[in-house]
Protein backbone atom coordinates (compact mmCIF):
# COMPACT_ATOMS: atom_id res chain seq x y z
CA UNK A 1 0.00 0.00 0.00
CA UNK A 2 1.31 3.46 -0.86
CA UNK A 3 0.91 5.68 2.17
CA UNK A 4 -0.76 9.08 1.81
CA UNK A 5 -0.82 10.04 5.49
CA UNK A 6 2.60 11.57 6.25
CA UNK A 7 2.44 10.13 9.78
CA UNK A 8 1.76 6.57 8.55
CA UNK A 9 4.54 4.02 8.23
CA UNK A 10 5.65 3.73 4.64
CA UNK A 11 6.88 0.64 2.80
CA UNK A 12 10.34 0.36 1.26
CA UNK A 13 11.33 -2.62 -0.87
CA UNK A 14 15.00 -3.53 -0.41
CA UNK A 15 16.07 -4.89 -3.80
CA UNK A 16 19.01 -7.19 -3.22
CA UNK A 17 20.39 -10.70 -3.32
CA UNK A 18 18.39 -13.32 -1.39
CA UNK A 19 18.37 -12.34 2.29
CA UNK A 20 19.01 -15.75 3.79
CA UNK A 21 21.89 -17.80 5.18
CA UNK A 22 24.74 -18.33 4.76
CA UNK A 23 25.68 -14.90 6.12
CA UNK A 24 29.02 -14.77 4.30
CA UNK A 25 28.11 -12.01 1.85
CA UNK A 26 28.62 -8.40 2.98
CA UNK A 27 25.85 -7.16 0.69
CA UNK A 28 23.28 -9.50 2.24
CA UNK A 29 24.42 -8.73 5.77
CA UNK A 30 24.13 -5.00 5.12
CA UNK A 31 20.50 -5.37 4.02
CA UNK A 32 19.67 -7.76 6.88
CA UNK A 33 21.06 -5.46 9.57
CA UNK A 34 19.52 -2.34 8.05
CA UNK A 35 16.08 -3.92 7.70
CA UNK A 36 16.12 -5.10 11.29
CA UNK A 37 16.85 -1.60 12.61
CA UNK A 38 14.33 0.51 10.71
CA UNK A 39 11.73 2.16 12.93
CA UNK A 40 9.84 4.69 10.78
CA UNK A 41 9.66 2.72 7.54
CA UNK A 42 8.43 -0.82 6.98
CA UNK A 43 11.12 -2.72 5.08
CA UNK A 44 10.32 -5.56 2.70
CA UNK A 45 13.15 -7.95 1.82
CA UNK A 46 13.60 -10.49 -0.96
CA UNK A 47 14.08 -14.07 0.25
CA UNK A 48 14.14 -17.59 -1.21
CA UNK A 49 10.94 -19.64 -1.22
CA UNK A 50 10.21 -20.99 2.24
CA UNK A 51 12.50 -18.52 4.03
CA UNK A 52 11.83 -15.35 5.99
CA UNK A 53 13.71 -12.71 7.92
CA UNK A 54 12.28 -12.55 11.46
CA UNK A 55 10.31 -9.38 12.15
CA UNK A 56 10.54 -8.16 8.54
CA UNK A 57 8.06 -8.49 5.67
CA UNK A 58 9.65 -11.15 3.45
CA UNK A 59 8.79 -11.66 -0.21
CA UNK A 60 9.63 -15.03 -1.78
CA UNK A 61 11.19 -13.64 -4.95
CA UNK A 62 13.97 -16.20 -5.32
CA UNK A 63 13.83 -19.99 -5.67
CA UNK A 64 17.00 -20.55 -3.62
CA UNK A 65 19.66 -18.70 -1.62
CA UNK A 66 21.82 -18.73 -4.73
CA UNK A 67 25.52 -18.20 -5.30
CA UNK A 68 27.71 -15.16 -4.75
CA UNK A 69 26.63 -13.70 -8.12
CA UNK A 70 22.89 -14.03 -8.91
CA UNK A 71 22.03 -15.93 -12.07
CA UNK A 72 20.23 -14.41 -15.04
CA UNK A 73 17.10 -16.30 -13.99
CA UNK A 74 17.33 -14.85 -10.47
CA UNK A 75 17.72 -11.35 -11.89
CA UNK A 76 14.72 -11.95 -14.15
CA UNK A 77 12.61 -12.87 -11.12
CA UNK A 78 13.61 -9.61 -9.44
CA UNK A 79 12.69 -7.66 -12.58
CA UNK A 80 9.30 -9.40 -12.69
CA UNK A 81 8.69 -8.48 -9.04
CA UNK A 82 9.44 -4.85 -9.75
CA UNK A 83 7.12 -4.77 -12.75
CA UNK A 84 4.18 -6.72 -11.35
CA UNK A 85 4.57 -7.05 -7.57
CA UNK A 86 2.75 -5.13 -4.83
CA UNK A 87 3.27 -1.40 -5.02
CA UNK A 88 5.33 0.22 -2.27
CA UNK A 89 6.33 3.78 -1.47
CA UNK A 90 10.01 3.41 -2.30
CA UNK A 91 12.48 1.03 -3.92
CA UNK A 92 15.98 0.79 -2.46
CA UNK A 93 18.47 -1.03 -4.68
CA UNK A 94 21.62 -2.72 -3.35
CA UNK A 95 23.89 -3.93 -6.13
CA UNK A 96 27.12 -3.16 -7.90
CA UNK A 97 26.06 -1.10 -10.92
CA UNK A 98 26.49 -2.51 -14.41
CA UNK A 99 24.84 -1.45 -17.67
CA UNK A 100 22.40 -4.38 -17.87
CA UNK A 101 20.99 -4.14 -14.34
CA UNK A 102 20.91 -0.34 -14.44
CA UNK A 103 18.90 -0.32 -17.67
CA UNK A 104 16.53 -2.96 -16.30
CA UNK A 105 16.03 -1.01 -13.07
CA UNK A 106 15.46 2.23 -14.97
CA UNK A 107 12.85 0.55 -17.17
CA UNK A 108 10.99 -0.87 -14.18
CA UNK A 109 11.08 2.46 -12.37
CA UNK A 110 9.76 4.28 -15.45
CA UNK A 111 6.93 1.75 -15.76
CA UNK A 112 5.89 1.82 -12.09
CA UNK A 113 6.90 5.44 -11.31
CA UNK A 114 8.23 4.50 -7.88
CA UNK A 115 10.79 6.74 -6.15
CA UNK A 116 14.15 5.00 -5.82
CA UNK A 117 17.38 4.99 -3.84
CA UNK A 118 20.49 3.08 -4.88
CA UNK A 119 23.29 2.01 -2.55
CA UNK A 120 26.55 1.27 -4.34
CA UNK A 121 27.23 -1.80 -2.23
CA UNK A 122 30.42 -2.67 -4.11
CA UNK A 123 31.98 -0.06 -6.36
CA UNK A 124 32.99 -1.59 -9.72
CA UNK A 125 36.31 -0.85 -11.36
CA UNK A 126 34.48 1.07 -14.11
CA UNK A 127 32.27 3.11 -11.77
CA UNK A 128 32.95 6.35 -13.62
CA UNK A 129 31.83 4.77 -16.91
CA UNK A 130 28.53 3.38 -15.62
CA UNK A 131 27.72 6.29 -13.27
CA UNK A 132 25.79 8.23 -15.95
CA UNK A 133 23.34 5.29 -16.15
CA UNK A 134 22.36 5.57 -12.48
CA UNK A 135 18.62 6.25 -12.40
CA UNK A 136 17.68 6.55 -8.72
CA UNK A 137 16.49 9.77 -7.10
CA UNK A 138 19.28 9.42 -4.54
CA UNK A 139 22.54 7.50 -4.54
CA UNK A 140 24.32 6.25 -1.42
CA UNK A 141 28.05 5.58 -1.31
CA UNK A 142 29.59 3.65 1.56
CA UNK A 143 32.73 5.80 1.54
CA UNK A 144 34.03 9.22 0.62
CA UNK A 145 36.32 7.43 -1.83
CA UNK A 146 33.39 6.22 -3.95
CA UNK A 147 31.51 9.50 -3.47
CA UNK A 148 34.44 11.37 -5.01
CA UNK A 149 34.54 8.96 -7.95
CA UNK A 150 30.83 9.47 -8.53
CA UNK A 151 31.16 13.23 -8.21
CA UNK A 152 33.84 13.20 -10.91
CA UNK A 153 31.25 11.55 -13.17
CA UNK A 154 28.61 14.16 -12.31
CA UNK A 155 26.64 12.10 -9.77
CA UNK A 156 26.06 13.36 -6.24
CA UNK A 157 26.08 10.68 -3.55
CA UNK A 158 25.18 10.72 0.13
CA UNK A 159 27.80 8.91 2.22
CA UNK A 160 26.32 6.49 4.75
CA UNK A 161 28.61 3.81 6.19
CA UNK A 162 27.51 0.17 6.29
CA UNK A 163 25.54 -1.18 9.23
CA UNK A 164 27.09 -3.78 11.48
CA UNK A 165 25.08 -5.61 14.12
CA UNK A 166 26.92 -6.16 17.41
CA UNK A 167 29.35 -9.08 17.16
CA UNK A 168 29.76 -11.25 20.25
CA UNK A 169 32.21 -14.15 20.45
CA UNK A 170 32.78 -16.10 23.65
CA UNK A 171 36.21 -17.19 24.90
CA UNK A 172 35.01 -20.79 24.54
CA UNK A 173 34.24 -20.20 20.85
CA UNK A 174 37.70 -18.73 20.30
CA UNK A 175 39.33 -21.73 21.99
CA UNK A 176 37.21 -24.11 19.92
CA UNK A 177 38.25 -22.35 16.69
CA UNK A 178 41.91 -22.58 17.65
CA UNK A 179 41.56 -26.30 18.22
CA UNK A 180 39.49 -26.83 15.09
CA UNK A 181 42.01 -25.11 12.84
CA UNK A 182 45.14 -26.00 14.80
CA UNK A 183 45.99 -22.35 15.34
CA UNK A 184 48.64 -21.51 17.84
CA UNK A 185 48.41 -18.07 19.33
CA UNK A 186 49.39 -15.44 18.42
CA UNK A 187 48.45 -15.29 14.75
CA UNK A 188 47.87 -12.63 12.12
CA UNK A 189 44.91 -13.03 9.75
CA UNK A 190 44.36 -12.19 6.08
CA UNK A 191 40.61 -12.60 5.34
CA UNK A 192 40.72 -11.21 1.79
CA UNK A 193 40.42 -12.61 -1.70
CA UNK A 194 42.84 -14.89 -3.50
CA UNK A 195 42.14 -14.07 -7.11
CA UNK A 196 41.37 -10.35 -7.55
CA UNK A 197 44.03 -8.43 -5.64
CA UNK A 198 47.70 -8.75 -4.76
CA UNK A 199 46.79 -9.04 -1.05
CA UNK A 200 47.36 -12.77 -0.56
CA UNK A 201 50.68 -12.68 -2.41
CA UNK A 202 51.89 -9.71 -0.36
CA UNK A 203 50.79 -11.48 2.84
CA UNK A 204 52.67 -14.67 1.95
CA UNK A 205 55.85 -12.81 1.04
CA UNK A 206 55.63 -10.81 4.29
CA UNK A 207 55.23 -14.03 6.28
CA UNK A 208 58.45 -15.38 4.74
CA UNK A 209 60.31 -12.59 6.55
CA UNK A 210 59.06 -13.77 9.95
CA UNK A 211 61.22 -15.82 12.29
CA UNK A 212 58.36 -17.94 13.52
CA UNK A 213 57.09 -15.61 16.22
CA UNK A 214 53.70 -15.43 14.50
CA UNK A 215 51.41 -17.80 12.66
CA UNK A 216 50.19 -16.33 9.38
CA UNK A 217 46.66 -17.39 8.43
CA UNK A 218 44.68 -16.91 5.22
CA UNK A 219 40.91 -17.40 5.43
CA UNK A 220 39.43 -16.71 2.01
CA UNK A 221 36.02 -17.50 0.57
CA UNK A 222 36.28 -18.48 -3.12
CA UNK A 223 34.05 -16.18 -5.14
CA UNK A 224 34.93 -17.18 -8.71
CA UNK A 225 36.21 -20.24 -10.60
CA UNK A 226 39.58 -18.50 -10.75
CA UNK A 227 39.97 -18.90 -6.95
CA UNK A 228 41.00 -22.57 -7.16
CA UNK A 229 43.74 -21.77 -9.67
CA UNK A 230 44.88 -18.81 -7.56
CA UNK A 231 45.08 -21.02 -4.46
CA UNK A 232 47.37 -23.46 -6.27
CA UNK A 233 49.63 -20.61 -7.39
CA UNK A 234 49.78 -19.12 -3.90
CA UNK A 235 50.51 -22.50 -2.33
CA UNK A 236 53.42 -22.90 -4.73
CA UNK A 237 54.64 -19.42 -3.82
CA UNK A 238 54.48 -20.21 -0.11
CA UNK A 239 56.58 -23.33 -0.62
CA UNK A 240 59.10 -21.46 -2.76
CA UNK A 241 59.43 -18.70 -0.15
CA UNK A 242 59.53 -21.23 2.71
CA UNK A 243 56.66 -19.29 4.23
CA UNK A 244 54.72 -20.90 7.04
CA UNK A 245 51.20 -19.92 6.00
CA UNK A 246 47.96 -21.65 6.96
CA UNK A 247 45.22 -21.72 4.29
CA UNK A 248 41.82 -22.17 5.95
CA UNK A 249 39.55 -21.58 2.95
CA UNK A 250 35.90 -20.75 3.66
CA UNK A 251 35.05 -21.42 7.31
CA UNK A 252 31.82 -21.20 9.30
CA UNK A 253 33.49 -19.87 12.47
CA UNK A 254 35.16 -16.84 10.92
CA UNK A 255 34.07 -14.54 13.77
CA UNK A 256 35.85 -16.74 16.31
CA UNK A 257 38.97 -16.87 14.13
CA UNK A 258 38.91 -13.08 13.78
CA UNK A 259 38.38 -12.60 17.52
CA UNK A 260 41.37 -14.80 18.31
CA UNK A 261 43.77 -12.97 16.01
CA UNK A 262 46.44 -10.57 17.18
CA UNK A 263 45.90 -8.53 14.01
CA UNK A 264 43.78 -8.55 10.86
CA UNK A 265 45.41 -7.35 7.64
CA UNK A 266 43.81 -6.41 4.34
CA UNK A 267 46.60 -4.71 2.43
CA UNK A 268 45.47 -4.97 -1.19
CA UNK A 269 45.82 -2.99 -4.39
CA UNK A 270 42.09 -3.24 -5.13
CA UNK A 271 38.87 -3.88 -3.24
CA UNK A 272 37.30 -5.42 -6.34
CA UNK A 273 34.05 -7.22 -5.42
CA UNK A 274 34.26 -6.02 -1.79
CA UNK A 275 32.41 -3.32 0.10
CA UNK A 276 34.31 -0.04 0.40
CA UNK A 277 34.64 -0.63 4.13
CA UNK A 278 34.95 -4.43 4.12
CA UNK A 279 32.71 -6.05 6.69
CA UNK A 280 35.47 -8.25 8.06
CA UNK A 281 37.51 -5.15 8.97
CA UNK A 282 34.57 -3.63 10.82
CA UNK A 283 33.99 -6.94 12.58
CA UNK A 284 37.64 -7.05 13.59
CA UNK A 285 37.42 -3.58 15.11
CA UNK A 286 34.18 -4.50 16.86
CA UNK A 287 36.01 -7.46 18.38
CA UNK A 288 38.90 -5.24 19.53
CA UNK A 289 41.31 -6.65 16.95
CA UNK A 290 43.45 -3.93 15.29
CA UNK A 291 43.64 -3.90 11.50
CA UNK A 292 46.26 -3.02 8.91
CA UNK A 293 44.84 -1.67 5.64
CA UNK A 294 45.96 -0.16 2.34
CA UNK A 295 46.57 3.56 2.31
CA UNK A 296 45.28 3.76 -1.27
CA UNK A 297 41.82 2.14 -1.04
CA UNK A 298 38.53 3.20 0.52
CA UNK A 299 39.38 1.03 3.53
CA UNK A 300 41.82 3.76 4.62
CA UNK A 301 38.75 5.67 5.81
CA UNK A 302 38.80 3.37 8.83
CA UNK A 303 41.94 5.19 10.02
CA UNK A 304 40.04 7.79 12.14
CA UNK A 305 38.79 4.89 14.26
CA UNK A 306 42.13 4.73 16.01
CA UNK A 307 42.04 0.98 15.53
CA UNK A 308 43.90 0.83 12.24
CA UNK A 309 47.31 1.30 10.68
CA UNK A 310 47.88 1.78 6.97
CA UNK A 311 50.67 1.10 4.50
CA UNK A 312 51.03 1.18 0.74
CA UNK A 313 49.97 -2.03 -1.04
CA UNK A 314 52.40 -4.38 -2.72
CA UNK A 315 55.19 -3.96 -0.16
CA UNK A 316 55.78 -7.18 1.82
CA UNK A 317 58.65 -5.67 3.83
CA UNK A 318 56.45 -2.77 4.95
CA UNK A 319 53.63 -5.14 5.88
CA UNK A 320 55.96 -7.34 7.90
CA UNK A 321 57.46 -4.32 9.66
CA UNK A 322 54.02 -2.96 10.57
CA UNK A 323 52.77 -6.34 11.79
CA UNK A 324 55.91 -6.96 13.83
CA UNK A 325 55.83 -3.47 15.34
CA UNK A 326 52.23 -3.89 16.54
CA UNK A 327 52.81 -7.45 17.69
CA UNK A 328 55.70 -6.31 19.88
CA UNK A 329 53.51 -3.64 21.51
CA UNK A 330 50.60 -5.36 23.28
CA UNK A 331 49.60 -2.12 25.02
CA UNK A 332 49.31 -0.31 21.69
CA UNK A 333 47.23 -3.13 20.23
CA UNK A 334 44.95 -3.09 23.28
CA UNK A 335 44.44 0.68 22.98
CA UNK A 336 43.76 0.36 19.25
CA UNK A 337 41.26 -2.41 19.94
CA UNK A 338 39.29 -0.27 22.38
CA UNK A 339 39.29 2.73 20.04
CA UNK A 340 38.19 0.63 17.09
CA UNK A 341 35.37 -0.95 19.07
CA UNK A 342 34.02 2.47 20.11
CA UNK A 343 34.26 3.85 16.58
CA UNK A 344 32.30 0.95 15.07
CA UNK A 345 29.62 1.25 17.76
CA UNK A 346 29.27 5.00 17.16
CA UNK A 347 29.50 4.89 13.35
CA UNK A 348 28.08 1.58 12.15
CA UNK A 349 25.51 0.55 14.73
CA UNK A 350 22.37 -0.47 12.80
CA UNK A 351 20.19 2.07 14.64
CA UNK A 352 22.51 4.92 13.61
CA UNK A 353 22.73 3.76 10.00
CA UNK A 354 18.99 3.06 9.74
CA UNK A 355 18.16 6.56 11.01
CA UNK A 356 20.41 8.07 8.32
CA UNK A 357 18.65 6.00 5.65
CA UNK A 358 15.19 6.93 6.87
CA UNK A 359 16.12 10.61 6.83
CA UNK A 360 17.19 10.24 3.19
CA UNK A 361 13.95 8.40 2.38
CA UNK A 362 12.06 11.35 3.86
CA UNK A 363 13.93 13.74 1.56
CA UNK A 364 13.32 11.63 -1.55
CA UNK A 365 9.60 11.24 -0.90
CA UNK A 366 9.22 14.91 -0.04
CA UNK A 367 10.93 15.88 -3.30
CA UNK A 368 8.81 13.48 -5.34
CA UNK A 369 5.65 14.77 -3.67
Amino acid sequence: MCATDPTAMRDVLLVSKPIAPPWTDSNKNLVRDLAGAMRRYRPRVMVPAGASLPGVVSEAVYTAAGAYAPSLLANARVFARLLAGPRVDLWHFFFAPNPLTLRAGAAARAARRVPAVHTIASAPDDLERVAPLLFADAVIALSQHSARRLSAAGVHARVIPPALAPVVVSPAAIDAARRQHDLRSPYVLYPGDLEHSDGARTFIEASALDDGALTWVIAARPKTPRAREALAELTTLAVARQASVRFLGEISDIHAVVAGAALTTLVVDTLHAKMDLPLVLLESLALRVPVVVSSTTAAAEIMPSGGAASIAPGDPAALFAQVRSLFESPSQRAAMGLSGERWVADTCHPSVVAAAHEALYDEVLATRG
